[in-house]
């Protein structure tokens, strides 16, 4: 279980000002250094902050095994003056950050996966709220072009994008949800490893998230995207399936009160599984023979990437 952690970093994000310097103390215990960098665009700001986890056999010391990016998708963790504590659209980002610190904990311990894992996310407690239909959506600090450039791992041989997709009527399901696979600019049939291991750590029929084709575009082209979920697949060309905190009713991303530590803790111990199994070489993303077939038959589709 990953509740501790969630519980520690909760603590640390759900107050006023900068607090990634607070988050990076507490991986600076276990060896682990974030880096830590404050971007400003306009009248906004938020902090950045990535850290990777060494592997056994992982790029870091020098090996071949492959690289997982786990990436803390959202607008802000806070809405301050208007809302007052950590609100729902700040679950990317703890989950992400609650999933390194578990594994930088067992890396010190003795516990390390056989390739790297990478954490991506960004920190920012007063950010403005996008009223947007069905329910009100939490603003962005600063560009989504910015924060997709900062938060990819141009490194990572797969990534998860983990981010609060409750403000819809499209999944309606309590908990979190999986997305099918996007692979420059192809929506693929969601991975059978991912939906057994999801159904395996939940003990429940797995959920999936039906996105479009205008989902996986740059989210600042003026088409109606579900949300910045798969954001992230606009500035690689590994595989990206998005983990979404999901909900039976729309609930405002600017709504506080609303994160539970049963669906982080399900959906974060999903991530440490899908880490240790993908580092291993022991889980894929997708098919790749598959892939080649399509790009031969149809051709590529990365011009839905830009």
């Amino acid at each position: 279980m990953l509740a501790k952690e969630i519980i520690e970093l909760y603590e640390i994000l759900d107050r006023p000002g900068e607090v990634g310097h607070l988050v990076r103390q507490l991986y600076t215990e276990t060896g682990i250094n974030p880096t830590l960098e404050t971007v400003t665009e306009g009248t906004g700001s938020t902090e950045f902050i990535s850290f990777t986890i060494p592997g056994i056999h992982g790029k870091q010391s020098g090996g071949n095994a492959p690289t997982l990016g786990v990436i803390g998708r959202l607008g802000a963790i806070g809405a301050r003056p208007a809302r007052v504590g950590f609100v729902s659209d700040g679950d990317g980002a703890l989950a992400a950050l609650s999933v390194g610190l578990r594994l930088a904990r067992m890396a010190a311990r003795g516990d390390r996966f056989v390739g790297d894992v990478s954490v991506m996310t960004h920190l920012c407690t007063q950010a403005p709220i996008d009223n947007r239909s069905p329910v009100a959506f939490m603003g962005l600090p600063v560009s989504m072009h910015t924060m997709t450039e900062h938060e990819v791992d141009r490194r990572a041989d797969a990534i998860i994008s983990m981010d609060t997709s409750r403000g819809n009527r499209i999944i309606n399901h309590n908990g979190f949800a999986i997305t099918p696979t996007v692979k420059e600019g192809w929506i693929l049939r969601v991975s059978e490893d991912l939906l057994t291991l999801m159904e395996q750590v939940t003990g429940t029929v797995a959920a999936v998230v039906p996105i479009t084709m205008q989902d996986i575009t740059p989210y600042e082209n003026g088409l109606h995207h579900f949300n910045s979920l798969m954001q992230p697949a606009t500035m690689t060309s590994s595989p990206v399936v998005g983990v979404a905190f999901t909900s039976q009713l729309p609930v405002p991303g600017s709504a506080t009160g609303v994160s539970s530590l049963g669906v982080l803790d399900a959906a974060c111990r999903f991530v440490v599984e899908v880490a240790q199994l993908f580092t291993r070489g022991s889980l894929s993303f997708y098919d790749k023979k598959e892939f080649e077939q399509m790009i031969g038959m149809y051709g590529d589709m990365k011009r839905l990437q830009g």
